[in-house]
């Protein structure tokens, strides 16, 4: 007795397989890559200018969020301005560029601190913005 298959093998779903692998991939990586951002969990609203900042290799970049007192971040822990100070005199620290991503709510007074101290340790500083309203 000669047996039949109901199934009919079909050899071009093979070839789908590896197409559902990479596609299956590449969702993953877009997923994860999103939490892949400079600090995450800070919501900063940036001041807007139609400037664009050139590429920096490896800078330091300091947050500051606006409050009722300002807090700074830097190295994703929050830190005071003393703190700050030393941080940023390490000699370590090979690439001497300072990017201060400031709330437009925080005191310019405040951000100027920071600034001031960034150039004391002689860094070249900058300060972040958007290009566009949000």
């Amino acid at each position: 007795m000669k047996l039949h298959r109901t199934a009919s093998y079909n050899p071009e779903l093979f070839n789908l397989i590896p197409l559902i692998n990479v596609l299956f991939l590449v969702l993953a990586y877009a997923t994860l890559s999103r939490a892949f951002i400079v600090q995450p969990g800070l919501s900063i609203n940036l001041p807007v200018s139609p400037f664009a900042l050139s590429l920096q290799r490896h800078p330091q970049i300091v947050s500051i969020t606006a409050g009722a007192i300002p807090s700074i971040y830097f190295h994703d822990k929050r830190v005071e301005l003393a703190e700050l100070e030393e941080m940023l005199g390490q000699p370590e620290i090979k690439d001497r560029s300072l990017i201060i991503r400031a709330d437009r709510a925080v005191p310019y007074e405040f951000v100027s601190n920071v600034m001031n101290l960034g150039l004391r340790r002689g860094y070249s500083v900058a300060v972040a913005a958007t290009s566009q309203p949000q």
